[in-house]
């Protein structure tokens, strides 16, 4: 699955005023994160992950690790943040982020 330019124009838009659900902190990516940010992309579809520490390749190396372990899109990265996109088997209108956008 790969999102086109519009898709990820869009998601951004919708992504700009949410808060990060999950931060990656001193430990590291440990599997209970992983889950944490797959129950999250569940609930929400598109969600915000900080991703802590200095070293900016290994920021980067942790984004993408998430983004495959979760089978997620990455639609937007700024800094220590990314916005991360995964369509729900089951889309909760209370709950995702994409559906309460559209109303």
């Amino acid at each position: 699955m790969s999102l086109s330019t519009a898709e990820k124009k869009r998601l951004r838009q919708i992504g700009h005023h949410l808060n990060p659900v999950v931060l990656l902190g001193g430990n590291g990516l440990t599997d209970a994160v992983l889950a944490e940010i797959d129950a999250r992309l569940e609930d929400h579809e598109l969600i915000k992950v900080r991703v802590g520490g200095e070293d900016r390749e290994a920021r980067q190396e942790a984004i993408l690790e998430i983004a495959r372990a979760t089978q997620a899109e990455i639609a937007q990265t700024i800094g220590k943040l990314v916005l991360l996109y995964r369509p729900a088997k089951r889309p909760d209108p209370k709950l995702s982020n994409l559906l309460r956008a559209a109303t």
